[in-house]
């Protein structure tokens, strides 16, 4: 299946914490970091996952906030750490390149942005996902 999002992240389920309607599942990234998706427990039984499953998180690009450090405070429950490797920039919008460890991802911001974090190529950044804008699937 081709899909439009360009953030996949590949990985495997290491908890699941049902609730009445949604559940938060935890993967742990193969570059070795944690992230939480929170999904309808329907899903999580339409697809079968549990500890061990091997899934692909899926985050679209204007889903993702970027930081220059780590943020303290936050509900954000995904904070990813990486490095810059490219910005395209248009009038309003860019699109900044950010490797992070065991993979790639893309954010969508405004250019503005780039320019108040004073974003580069080889820029540390953290990349900030909320749990409910991740999406999983199975290989």
């Amino acid at each position: 299946m081709s899909l439009s999002i360009r953030n996949q992240l590949p990985g495997t389920i290491t908890a699941i914490t049902p609730g009445e309607a949604m559940a938060t599942v935890k993967v742990r990234l193969t570059g070795g970091q944690d992230l939480t998706a929170a999904i309808t427990r329907e899903a999580v039984e339409d697809l079968g996952l549990a500890a061990g499953t091997p899934v692909n998180a899926l985050v679209k690009a204007t889903e993702i906030s970027l930081a220059t450090a780590p943020v303290e405070g936050l509900s954000i429950r995904n904070q990813l750490p990486g490095t810059v490797t490219g910005i395209t920039t248009g009038g309003a919008m860019a699109s900044v390149k950010i490797a992070v460890e065991g993979g790639a991802l893309t954010a969508a911001i405004t250019r503005d942005a780039t320019t108040d974090l004073a974003l580069s190529p080889g820029a540390p950044v953290v990349a900030l996902v909320k749990a409910t804008e991740v999406a999983l699937t199975t290989p």
